[in-house]
């Protein structure tokens, strides 16, 4: 079993940065796909960045040049680098894990098999 546990949400004003961070449990998190997910209130979980134990990172459409997504796998750790951050970025954001060595599709939620509790993210105007 992969625990997740996100960190580094907060307030910040249009324009700032943030840096989340989720830990993760086990042994096998080199060999798994991580992933960030958001949910803003009132809407359905979206996808917006995943790191493939490939090494291939993908990114929402609405977060490309201003998210990076990384990893350490030595500290079992992802990262997310939020910079120019904008009101409609505001949410609950999740890590997720994926089965090792998993190899589908990586921008849908129900791929996922690891959640962990969210960190909240608030971007003020």
């Amino acid at each position: 079993q992969v625990q997740l546990v996100e960190s580094g949400g907060g307030l910040v004003q249009a324009g700032g940065s943030l840096r989340l961070s989720c830990a993760a449990s086990g042994r096998t998190f080199s060999s798994q796909t991580m992933g960030w997910f958001r949910q803003a209130p009132g809407k359905e979980r979206e996808f917006v960045a995943t790191l493939t134990w490939s090494s291939s990172t993908y990114y929402t459409d609405s977060v490309k040049g201003r998210f990076t997504i990384s990893r350490d796998n030595a500290k079992n750790t992802v990262f997310l680098q939020m910079n120019s951050l904008k009101p409609e970025d505001t949410g609950v954001y999740f890590c997720a894990a994926a089965r090792p060595y998993y190899s589908g599709i990586v921008t849908r939620a129900s791929m996922y098999d690891y959640w962990g509790q969210g960190t909240q993210v608030t971007v003020s105007s």
